[in-house]
């Protein structure tokens, strides 16, 4: 086999099927409608007109409205673990710059996505496979940021454990970010949230 067909197999298995494009283009539709809908004005025949098909077309790729923002969230905390893994893979860094490092990505996160991330708080009680994934997602953060405080000098063991400080503090900021995307979703309220968060991590290093 020359190199050239090599290549063309290659550009083959990275090149996406027509069907998870199409998948794409319905989650992005969903996104979209929930920036000016309720969750509970959505419906399966308005995503599917937002995504440029027929409702019996979407029906293809998802069983109800539920299974759409189940995937939709699965999308976006994909994201949320990339950034969580990035904070991770500093582990020579500084403890106060992989603070201020994963707050940022945080930050970002809710600018980018904050009406899906806030569905997925809101659902989360009544769609069991999103309150798995939230959770999930926030349990990985406190891995990591706990790895991040015992680097710090936090003890492993007690109430004031690496592993403790870092639960109530991941909780925290999930609450907080969550609470100013639906009070005014600003930049600069998510930006004051960040700052806030920033600083209470910071002040719990030796």
């Amino acid at each position: 086999m020359t190199s050239a067909d090599s290549s063309t197999r290659r550009r083959r298995r990275v090149t996406p099927r027509k069907g998870d494009l199409r998948e794409q283009a319905i989650l992005d539709a969903a996104e979209a409608q929930l920036e000016t809908e309720t969750l509970e004005g959505m419906t399966v025949e308005s995503i599917a007109r937002g995504a440029g098909i027929t409702r019996n077309a979407l029906y293809f790729y998802f069983a109800s409205k539920q299974d759409v923002l189940t995937a939709l969230v699965r999308r976006t905390v994909g994201e949320l673990a990339e950034d969580a893994e990035s904070t991770a893979a500093g582990t020579t860094s500084d403890p106060r710059e992989s603070i201020l490092r994963a707050m940022r990505g945080v930050e970002g996160s809710w600018r980018r996505h904050g009406r899906v991330m806030r569905a997925a708080v809101e659902l989360g009680a009544v769609i069991p496979d999103i309150g798995v994934m939230w959770n999930d997602t926030v349990d990985r953060y406190i891995a990591v940021m706990s790895d991040v405080l015992r680097r710090a000098g936090l003890p492993d063991d007690g109430p004031s454990s690496a592993h403790e400080v870092a639960s109530a503090l991941c909780w925290m900021t999930e609450r907080n970010f969550y609470r100013a995307s639906v009070q005014s979703d600003t930049e600069a309220s998510l930006s004051h949230v960040s700052d806030v968060c920033s600083g209470i991590w910071l002040a719990m290093l030796p």
